[in-house]
Formats: C-alpha cells, structure tokens, sequence
C-alpha cells in the first residue's frame, strides 16, 4: 500500500476552507467563476503532480474518470432537465398552503434532486407568499426540508449519496432510510405549520391578508415533456450500471460500454434543451453559472481530495470511530461546515479501513448501519449552515432578489439550525442509530 505523507492533505484542506471562508472575506471577489477554477487549478496541481510522482497516478485517474465524470454528468442533466419545467400561480399563502407547497418540494428531492427540486418549488413559494410581510421563517424550512432533508431515498437525491452509489451502494438501499426520511420531514412540517398559523401568520396586517386573496392565479405547469426525461434519468441511474450490466464494470470494454449511463444523461440533457421552448427557461431565469460553478470547484476537490481519501484509509483505526452514532455526527459536522460530498466520501473510507464484525451486513463495502449514519449524517446536517449543500446558496439568493432579508450566516445558526434542526436530528439518532 502507498503511504501518504500528512502534509499532502494540505491541498485538500485549503480547497474546503476556501469554499467555507472566501465567501465571508472576499465575497464579490468569490463571485467570478473564473476564481474559482483559478483556486481549484492552483490546489489541485501540487496534489496531481505529488500522486504521479510518488506511483499513484492510477487513483487520480480512476478518482476523475469514475468519480468525478459521472458526478458532474448526472447533476448537469438534472439542471438541464428541470431548468426546462416552469411552475407559475398565486394561491392564498396560508400555513397550510405553504406546508403543501414544501412537501411537494420534499416529495420530489429524492427523484429529481434537492437542486433541481428547491429551483422547481422555490420561485412558486416566493410568488405564493409575496404578499405576506412575514416570510422568512418560511424560506429557513424550506431550505432544511427540500433543498437537504428531502433528498434522502434515492442516489438522485444529494450528491454525497451519488457519490456512495458509485462505490457499491444498490440504488434502491437507499430506501431503507425511509424511516429517518419521514421521521424528520413530519417532524419539520408539522413544526413548522404550528409556528406558522399560530405565531406569523396572526401577526400579518389585515391589509397585506386582503391583498393575498385577492391576488390569485390558479397554478399551472409548463414545460411538461421533462418530466419523461426526468423518468429517463431515473430509469438511467437505476439499470445503466454494473450490476445489471457487468460489462460496464470492466475496465478492458470499449468506452462506450463503461459510460453508458453517462451518455445516456448526456441524450436526456440535449434532448431536453433541443425540445424546451426557450421562453420557458427565460421564466425560470435559466443560466449555466450555477452548473459551471459546480464543475469548477469539484475538480479541485476531486483531485485535492485523492490523497486524503488514501490516507484516511490506511489510518481508519487510528480515528477512533466505530460505532454508528459517531459516524453521524462526524460526518454531520464536517458536512455542516465544509461540503457534505467530499464528506460522505471521506468517512466511506474511513469505513473501509476498519475491520468488518463477524455476520455485519455490508453494503457499498462497509458495515450497512455506518453506511446508514455517514448518509443520513452527510444530508441532514447539510442543512446547518448556508454552506453545508449547493442549493443552500442558491435559494438565499434567489429570496434575497425577491425582497426577503435573509439572516446572515452566523445569525442562521444561531435562529435556526442550532435551535431547530439540530434537536430534531439528535432525537432522529437516539431512535434509529
């Protein structure tokens, strides 16, 4: 086996510190998706280079073909494909109509991702709830309900479960974390439409009220043939690998054979963007910024990332982690905090490096319940801070260009997510884990 010097971590922890700080000290300056592949390209070099040199060289090849490749394909043709659907219509924002709008959001997460589930449902909840002077309660539990917590049942869902499907996760394992998935989005919803019709929704003025029954539009759905290219990528995900085609697992098939999957998403994606009326994208406020943005900081992690997986799995025994509990606050932590891909795929290979307990269930390699806790860990806790997982961002800032004053980082943690989710997530590990 290789060893990994420590200091070639380096690479690694500067590319998460750079995406959980440059935001803060630089923002205007983070902006530029060029800077950003300007930081990926300048960590991912010495981390490339100290690989190829030290006989490793086949990792990285492995971890940006097989990883990397497939990751970006499958999270493009979801953007693709959803940016093509619009949903318009002012129904009255009452609590209940809001917590149908978010459960609609949370049902779809797990099928159509929790990107392309919170930019279908995000811009509809705005519009229903324009009216109201009250609403920034609303975009904090939509955040933790359909842009993370939703995306749970199935490798579509967030990219860290992706990313564990790639390693030998079944597609449908991710079921079984159906309990949790309920557990916490009932538990969500119900809080808030309490809060909601007993607290916010009191407190609007009778004109604002007034105003939001009045100004109704009934809701309607355009761009409807992507939701057949949306069964495509399903159906792709779930049948297109090799455990119902073996070739796809031989590295001596042709390349078509090995990414097959990967052109299928690619057809979905252009057929997609050749079939959708353009003025549906325009509704939707279409750009390719927020796909190329992905694509530019994951090829430094990627590459960064390689030696820190090699080391990490070599010294799995030395962390001291092995019991479920500990694998889902760890990898909750750091998904909090820096990005729960790279996270789930870490602490996957922690796993790795322990020894297996005579009659363990294995799934994707490790023991199936520390497969359980770094999933539901890496999502859940996705949730904690506006960087823990991509949409995070997104819906902030698509509520703030609406007119919604959204909390600083710090001030969400400290009005939400440390005292709303958190307690919740800790009674979801005291009964399943």
């Amino acid at each position: 086996m290789h060893q990994i010097e420590l200091w070639a971590l380096i690479p690694f922890a500067l590319m998460l510190l750079s995406i959980a700080v440059l935001p803060l000290l630089a923002e205007h300056w983070w902006e530029s998706n060029k800077h950003k592949l300007y930081i990926s390209i300048l960590l991912a070099l010495p981390a490339g280079i100290y690989l190829m040199a030290n006989g490793m060289g086949d990792r990285l090849e492995h971890q940006i073909l097989f990883d990397y490749i497939p990751f970006i394909v499958l999270l493009g043709a979801l953007f693709v494909v959803t940016g093509g659907i619009h949903i318009r219509g002012d129904i009255q924002a009452r609590p209940l109509n809001n917590t149908l709008i978010m459960l609609v959001g949370f049902l779809l997460a797990s099928f159509i991702g929790t990107t392309g589930a919170a930019m279908l449902t995000i811009r509809l909840l705005l519009e229903v709830n324009q009216q109201r002077k009250y609403k920034v309660h609303t975009i904090l539990f939509f955040i933790a309900l359909v842009a993370n917590c939703g995306g749970v049942l199935t490798p579509l869902g967030d990219p860290p479960l992706f990313l564990l499907y790639l390693r030998g996760a079944e597609f449908g394992w991710f079921m079984n974390l159906l309990p949790e998935w309920a557990f916490v989005g009932a538990i969500l919803l119900i809080l808030y439409l309490a809060i909601d019709y007993s607290f916010y929704y009191r407190k609007e003025q009778t004109v604002d009220i007034m105003a939001d029954v009045h100004e109704k539009r009934p809701i309607t759905i355009t761009g409807k043939i992507n939701i057949i290219y949306l069964v495509g990528i399903i159906l792709s995900v779930s049948f297109l690998n090799p455990s119902y085609i073996p070739a796809m697992g031989d590295h001596h098939s042709p390349i078509y054979i090995q990414f097959l999957r990967e052109i299928a998403l690619i057809a979905l994606g252009a057929m997609s963007w050749l079939t959708t009326r353009k003025s549906i994208r325009q509704d939707n406020k279409y750009s390719w910024e927020p796909i190329i943005e992905v694509a530019y900081l994951f090829i430094g992690i990627f590459v960064t990332m390689t030696p820190a997986l090699i080391y990490l799995n070599a010294h799995a025994a030395e962390l001291g982690l092995t019991e479920p509990w500990q694998f889902y606050y760890a990898s909750g932590f750091l998904s909090a905090f820096l990005d729960n891909s790279p996270t789930a795929v870490a602490f996957h290979t922690v796993a790795q490096g322990l020894p297996t307990a005579s009659g363990a269930v294995l799934e994707a390699g490790i023991d199936a319940m520390l497969l359980r806790a770094i999933a539901l860990g890496s999502v859940f806790f996705g949730a904690m801070t506006y960087i823990g997982n991509g949409p995070n961002f997104m819906v902030k800032a698509i509520a703030e260009q609406a007119g919604v004053n959204m909390p600083s980082f710090f001030g969400y943690m400290i009005k939400f997510s440390l005292v709303v989710l958190l307690p919740i997530y800790i009674i979801a590990q005291l009964i399943f884990l």
